[in-house]
């Protein structure tokens, strides 16, 4: 199992989402966050000088099997680039173990509905 992490800006939240209901990825958190990033620029507006340096962004987190891994970050890449500094981030990491609370199916069973392979 994996947990996968991505940071994306928000205006292509809603393409990164049915990208991932596409490959068979039914359930996401997520957030909306700020990050400092590279750029400290500063922008002015009517006279006014505001700090740009603080960026909205969403984080996602997700988890799945090995085998939707591939198709999931595909679809990621492609939905969320738009090929300018900031489109975002994906991050991997490795699960041990899940449960499910309610039955306490353990691993793979945990993650998904009896039958579903």
């Amino acid at each position: 199992m994996k947990k996968i992490e991505v940071v994306i800006r928000k205006s292509k939240f809603d393409e990164v989402k049915q990208a991932l209901n596409e490959v068979g990825i039914e359930f996401i958190t997520f957030w909306d966050v700020r990050g400092v990033g590279k750029q400290t620029e500063g922008r002015v507006y009517r006279g006014i000088a505001y700090d740009t340096s603080t960026i909205e962004r969403i984080l996602i987190t997700f988890y799945c099997r090995e085998k939707y891994l591939d198709n999931a970050v595909k679809a990621i890449l492609t939905s969320a680039r738009t090929g300018e500094i900031g489109d975002g981030k994906i991050f991997i990491s490795d699960i041990v173990d899940a449960y499910r609370i309610r039955t306490g199916d353990k691993g793979d069973r945990a993650m998904y509905l009896e039958g579903e392979e």
